[in-house]
């Protein structure tokens, strides 16, 4: 069995996690307070029962209702700072080696924003928790993703975003599309991904609602390199008589294609039970897919809803599919390797980090 603490020890690499899905519950009721927001409770504790009901109710609209209250409080460049750097504080605290951290600069311009700003809040943020993290011992290097919401017709303005920004802050690493899924498929917004494309940025889609199958194709087919949770992919696979994917039986050509070309599955497993595309962590694909050879690794999603850390997910799907260590070292390794870190940051972190965990 992995214990919590051999599970923070772990080094782990975090691909999915939203900015506004990860405050500390502490700092939420402080901001509020600030600007006057009214929280359904001004107790930290009794805030996460009433986040953790709302999460596990079933209702995505419920779960979604939740982003109400992060949102509202980060529409000043302080606040998204400090919570970019509480984000990384605790990330290093939890053993991550390296984050992908995303969050749509759109969503921050309530209080009159400039993206520009949004964006430079957050980089100095995650600067600004490395360097605290580094004086505490720990190593971490955590970049950002930009979002560009799907429901919205603004992601042609977010792609170019990303275009004018890396190119003086190395930390904005990729363009992504995230937002409701179903009904919004990635070619509303052909033109942003096609600008995506054309101008060599780094791109990962969401695709985690019905249509299934659907969704993830076409999140290849507009130029994804990575798929942002990916768990209904296991609709085109083989089960045993439980419902656990059994890929090594039977795969149509999706799986087989994602498969092949070792498209990486940002899988986040407790929120896919939160949002029932899964009915529990026992009938989760990602175990069966990484003993089958899929390029797959372990994520939060959002830490606060969720009530999730990058250490916890690591502990229950290992101690529930009887990962060993080397099945983990290969999870933060597929990680590493489909991040969008430079190369040999990435190769750094697996020769002299990850890989010497695995024994």
């Amino acid at each position: 069995m992995l214990t919590p603490d051999e599970a923070i020890a772990f080094p782990k690499v975090l691909l999915h996690d939203h900015l506004d899905g990860g405050l500390r519950p502490s700092t939420l009721v402080e901001l509020a307070d600030e600007i006057g927001w009214e929280l359904p409770s001004d107790d930290p504790g009794e805030l996460i029962e009433h986040i953790t009901e709302n999460v596990e109710s079933g209702d995505l609209l419920r779960y979604l209702s939740m982003f109400d209250h992060t949102l509202a409080v980060m529409q000043r460049a302080d606040a998204i700072e400090r919570v970019a750097a509480e984000a990384v504080a605790d990330l290093a605290a939890d053993g991550v080696v390296y984050a992908e951290v995303r969050f749509a600069p759109e969503l921050h311009q309530q209080r009159g924003l400039e993206l520009d700003e949004v964006v430079e809040a957050v980089t100095a943020g995650f600067r600004r928790g490395e360097a605290e993290a580094a004086e505490a011992g720990s190593s971490i290097t955590v970049n950002a993703i930009l979002c560009a919401m799907r429901t919205e017709h603004r992601s042609l303005e977010i792609a170019q975003l990303v275009d004018r920004v890396r190119a003086w802050d190395a930390k904005v690493v990729a363009f992504d599309l995230a937002g409701a899924e179903t009904g919004f498929p990635p070619s509303l917004h052909a033109e942003a991904l096609a600008f995506a494309r054309r101008t060599h940025q780094n791109i990962t889609i969401h695709a985690s609602e019905p249509p299934d199958l659907d969704l993830i194709a076409e999140g290849i087919e507009y130029g994804a390199h990575r798929i942002g949770h990916g768990v209904r992919l296991q609709a085109d696979m083989a089960h045993d008589a439980a419902g656990l994917a059994n890929p090594r039986e039977g795969m149509g050509p999706l799986a087989r294609h994602v498969l092949d070309r070792q498209i990486h599955l940002e899988m986040a497993p407790t929120c896919h039970v939160h949002v029932a595309a899964v009915p529990s962590i026992e009938l989760h694909p990602l175990a069966p897919m990484l003993r089958a050879g899929f390029n797959v690794g372990i994520n939060t999603d959002n830490r606060l809803m969720s009530q999730v850390m990058p250490s916890s997910e690591l502990e229950v799907v290992a101690n529930t599919h009887d990962l060993t260590r080397r099945e983990m070292s290969r999870l933060a390794t597929n990680a590493m390797r489909s991040s969008f870190a430079p190369f040999a940051e990435r190769e750094h972190l697996i020769e002299r980090v990850i890989t010497p965990a695995s024994t």
